[in-house]
């Protein structure tokens, strides 16, 4: 390790990132949790604000990941430093599912989020097996989480014109999609 606590072999970090695990998440997960949900840069393209309570994670914990049809902890280490969802479609949607994820920031450009996508490709269509098409609505400003998708084999589909409403303001969105066709 250097002094600054970073390896100065690029390989051996690649290594470390590359062992990561989702699981479902636990209580015990909270303050791992609180480490990412506080944190403006995770929540700025979220659908949820920015943490300030230690309360608000138990709460998500309790009421609703632990009750979410398909949502998992990111794991390093055993140590939820982000989660990734999926979220049915219903109805004439039935056949369509939604996929999202957050970060701890001191982790983004590691590839993490990118190997978490590829698990639950890789997995979801088998778990569910209506399942046709997983897609992901990105912000348009959300450049990082682009290239997350187009690495992790998604196609994108179009810019969604003041589709959402975030935060106090109309949002773009950016329409990607992985068929069950696209192989894993």
């Amino acid at each position: 390790m250097d002094g600054d606590g970073s390896s100065s072999n690029p390989e051996a970090d690649h290594d470390e990132f590359s062992e990561i695990t989702l699981r479902p998440f636990d209580l015990s997960d909270v303050d791992d949790l609180m480490e990412w949900t506080t944190d403006d840069n995770v929540a700025r393209f979220c659908s949820w604000d920015t943490y300030t309570s230690r309360e608000q994670g138990i709460d998500f914990i309790t009421n609703r990941a632990i009750h979410h049809p398909w949502l998992r902890a990111i794991c390093l280490k055993n140590k939820a430093i982000g989660s990734i969802s999926v979220m049915p479609g219903s109805g004439i949607g039935a056949g369509r599912a939604e996929i999202g994820y957050a970060l701890a920031s001191k982790y983004w450009g590691k590839g993490i989020v990118t190997r978490a996508v590829k698990i639950v490709v890789s997995t979801i269509f088998l778990e569910w097996t209506h399942l046709e098409r997983l897609e992901a609505l990105v912000d348009v400003e959300n450049l990082g989480s682009q290239r997350v998708l187009e690495k992790s084999g998604f196609h994108k589909e179009g810019v969604l014109r003041k589709y959402v409403f975030i935060k106090g303001r109309s949002r773009d969105m950016v329409i990607f999609r992985h068929l069950r066709t696209d192989g894993p």
